[in-house]
């Protein structure tokens, strides 16, 4: 008995609601896979997603030279869909360590990578967009124009919201970009085998043998691929790195990887480097040491960032701390500095200790709503390369730290190299002194990183009393691996004219005036 009018008009439906869902989770692949290996998330997550959009207006727009065997096509486009959306990530990898692999072979205006996702990412939206007219046109004996037009789009557009809520919820924390992509194209292709055998009424007969043995081997093809996609991945993420990869996830908000070299480890945060265990000292205790010596008798201290809990570490060498407050966004983060045997040494199991508390959430916001009052506030985010980490730095955040920092309490942020990015370090110091802070520059060269730099403000000394303050500082009962009190001098000397030229010529950064990561973006990061 064949089916009713009504089933085979619902098939049709939840064959357009899986590729709503699957083709917009190919999309978040795709844009997160931009943001690894081409940094700016903003600038990817929009290309990608506009290219997509336009790729159906010409899916949609070829559509129309479709006239015979509708339904026979309809599915040959779920199939294609299908082993698309499976291989999105494993192309983008592959694709990525060839370049990289054979980079000198290349002499090419734009990022292969680059290219190979917009361009995986344009078929996706042909393949989606060529798909929604057909239903239509295989749906208009079932249903009335408008109610055909309606149902056909609203499912569509309920898969993708279903879609976004599966990446966020459940396919990026919890499979990862390896195999988030294979579970969707496989449903996809599930889809496809049903409308297979409920349409089967209307395939013509010498299509029907084809379409399933097309199934059948698209079946063991993502199989297969499923299976492999982890060495496949592995091997594309090594090939990003010059040395050895022991550790890597990717968790709701980054990529996290360790690579070792001989008997030190490096962490990347999306393909940059954050820290190496060969020097990380030269950068964590220039940062914090004169800030914890500068207050006196810190007491409270708050940490945004620093998820490593190297800062952490040198909070603790100080007896007044009573307590330590670091606020990370990634629990994947945090979880490597408090379980992972590298970092546990490395910062001596600071994030575990009992005067520690470790908070999982968005800093800015942290600042809105806590109600604490601290002696000195280290600010240590990744680079500002977007938006969103620029927003960290902002003016409106600077103010907020003013109002949760105590009189004669210190706050000091990683601000960069003033030397490879010099606007956007005295863009960072210049939003700090609108904030209301007097603050001063401070350097290292730190070895892995080359020249690095932050910016030390307070409320009430003058930028010349917190200079000479700190070059007079006794901090020989302190242990440290490199810091001195010779070194105090060091860090607070710069060469003349940068800060009188530079500081003159940028804006202060704020949530509504972004200026942070174009400035970022433009410094002279290839003399590094």
């Amino acid at each position: 008995m064949r089916t009713s009018f009504l089933s085979k008009s619902n098939t049709l439906k939840l064959a357009l609601f899986a590729t709503g869902l699957s083709g917009i989770v190919a999309e978040y692949v795709l844009s997160t896979l931009a943001t690894y290996f081409l940094g700016n998330s903003v600038l990817q997550w929009t290309l990608t997603l506009s290219f997509m959009l336009f790729a159906m207006g010409l899916g949609s727009r070829y559509s129309k030279y479709l006239d015979k065997n509708l339904i026979e096509k309809f599915i040959l486009v779920e199939f294609l869909l299908s082993f698309l959306v499976s291989f999105s990530s494993i192309i983008a990898y592959g694709i990525s360590a060839y370049v990289s692999f054979n980079q000198d072979l290349y002499v090419f205006p734009l990022p292969i990578d680059g290219v190979l996702i917009y361009f995986t990412s344009i078929c996706i939206g042909f393949l989606i967009g060529l798909e929604i007219p057909l239903a239509t046109r295989l749906n208009d004996s079932f249903e009335t124009l408008k109610v055909n037009i309606s149902s056909v789009m609203e499912k569509d557009y309920f898969g993708s919201l279903f879609g976004g809520l599966f990446f966020a919820f459940v396919g990026l924390p919890f499979l990862g970009l390896t195999y988030t992509p294979f579970i969707l194209g496989f449903v996809n292709l599930s889809v496809a085998i049903l409308l297979l055998w409920r349409l089967d009424d209307i395939v013509s007969p010498s299509w029907v043998k084809k379409l399933k043995a097309g199934s059948i081997s698209l079946f063991i093809v993502i199989g297969v691929g499923m299976f492999y996609a982890d060495k496949v991945i592995n091997y594309g993420e090594q090939q990003l790195y010059k040395d050895k990869v022991v550790f890597q996830e990717q968790t709701s908000y980054q990529r996290l990887v360790v690579t070792k070299w001989k008997n030190d480890y490096w962490l990347y945060i999306n393909g940059h480097l954050q820290l190496s265990t060969f020097d990380e000292w030269l950068y964590h205790e220039p940062m914090a040491i004169p800030a914890l010596s500068l207050n006196g008798h810190p007491q409270k201290v708050l940490i945004l960032g620093g998820g490593d809990g190297c800062l952490a570490r040198e909070a603790l060498k100080y007896p007044s701390v009573e307590k330590v407050t670091l606020v990370d966004l990634d629990p994947g983060m945090t979880r490597l500095g408090q379980e992972h045997p590298i970092f546990v040494e490395l910062n001596g199991n600071a994030l575990n200790h009992p005067k520690v508390e470790v908070i999982n959430g968005d800093a800015f916001t942290y600042l809105e709503k806590t109600e604490e009052f601290f002696d000195v506030i280290l600010m240590d985010f990744p680079d500002p390369k977007s938006i969103e980490l620029g927003r960290l730095q902002s003016m409106e955040t600077f103010r907020m730290c003013w109002h949760h920092l105590r009189p004669n309490g210190v706050i000091v942020t990683q601000a960069g190299s003033p030397y490879y990015a010099t606007k956007a370090f005295y863009c960072i110091e210049k939003t700090m002194q609108e904030a209301g802070f007097n603050t001063i520059p401070m350097r290292n060269q730190v070895l892995t990183l080359g020249e690095w730099g932050w910016v030390m403000g307070t409320k009430t000394l003058s930028s010349e009393e917190m200079k000479n303050r700190i070059r007079n500082l006794d901090i020989e009962g302190i242990p440290t691996r490199w810091l001195n009190n010779e070194s105090l001098h060091s860090i607070t000397s710069f060469g003349k004219g940068l800060i009188e030229f530079d500081s003159l010529k940028v804006e202060v950064n704020t949530v509504h005036n972004p200026v942070l990561p174009t400035y970022y973006g433009k410094g002279n990061w290839d003399l590094f």
